[in-house]
């Protein structure tokens, strides 16, 4: 009978449950801005497009859009575009 005495008590108070509670809840916070965080870089960096230094098909598509209003001419697209898709061989204007 003597043992059955402290069955109900752990020894853990209010302030003990508190913190346990608020511990498990921060784990999770925590746990939660990692994924969210990685999620993020993820989506980012597949967005951005190829690090090899190629033309991403929005850049030439801008270009393409600037010629067909005319703000450059047929040179200044040529020349864009090859700076663009990194051929650097043709000679320069200096």
């Amino acid at each position: 009978m003597i043992t059955m005495m402290w069955w109900d008590h752990s020894g853990m108070n209010n302030w003990s449950y508190a913190l346990m509670i608020l511990s498990a809840l921060l784990l999770w916070g925590l746990l939660v801005t990692v994924i969210v965080l990685a999620v993020r870089q993820a989506s980012t960096s597949a967005r951005t497009g190829p690090e090899d230094g190629s033309a991403s098909p929005a850049a030439e598509e801008l270009l393409a859009r600037r010629f067909a209003r005319g703000e450059i001419d047929a040179e200044q697209y040529r020349a864009g575009l090859e700076l663009l898709r990194g051929r650097h061989d043709h000679p320069s204007a200096t």
